[in-house]
């Protein structure tokens, strides 16, 4: 219509009181998470205050998956109304789409790494961590520091048992995850820096 973009948020804003709201995707907590959660960010801090370079010695990581038949990306969607929306966007089965997997080492990123893969299994995990991940870890080892705490959510690859057998050989006693000796929460992809960093 040849009106500019200032125009119609000033209508919408001013005229019309609607505010931009952006979506955000949010896991439901189950009463049982609360306390796990708590435990979690409590061993956290006491390890922060205990030794100051615990932070820098975890490698935090966690998978993506992007959508390339046109699924909302959250981050570039702004719904304007009189009220926070309460959508429920529905993902087709099968549609074309991309899994990437990052990794972030206090100064560091590691990766990112795509999968040829569509769907990513403990098999396929396994072959990233042995052939792209240890070894950048080794590497970071050298460089800075000599103990180096491995963190992975509670995803169904990150929990086969040939992945937390190498985990506990690699990382004894150092590694955060479902079964590991520091066990990541359920449904807490909120605590990981990933999801504020990426």
């Amino acid at each position: 219509m040849g009106i500019p973009n200032t125009t119609i948020q000033n209508v919408l804003h001013k005229c019309l009181r609607l505010h931009v709201y952006k979506i955000q995707l949010k896991q439901e907590i189950k009463p049982d998470d609360r306390p796990k959660r708590v435990e979690f960010a409590t061993f956290m801090l006491n390890a922060v205050d205990e030794d100051e370079t615990f932070l820098r010695r975890i490698c935090f990581s966690d998978e993506a998956t992007f959508y390339v038949n046109g699924c909302v990306n959250r981050h570039n969607c702004r719904i304007w109304g009189t009220q926070q929306p309460n959508e429920i966007h529905k993902y087709v089965r099968g549609s074309p789409k991309v899994n990437v997997w990052c990794g972030l080492l206090y100064d560091r990123v590691i990766g990112p790494v795509f999968f040829s893969e569509s769907t990513i299994t403990g098999v396929v995990y396994l072959d990233l961590l042995e052939q792209y991940v240890f070894p950048q870890i080794e590497t970071f080892k050298q460089d800075t520091v000599s103990r180096v705490i491995f963190m992975q959510d509670g995803a169904p690859p990150h929990f086969s048992c040939f992945v937390t057998d190498i985990l506990n050989e690699r990382f004894p006693d150092a590694w955060i995850g479902r079964g590991g000796p520091i066990p990541w929460p359920p449904r807490s992809s909120d605590l990981s820096p990933l999801d504020f960093f990426l």
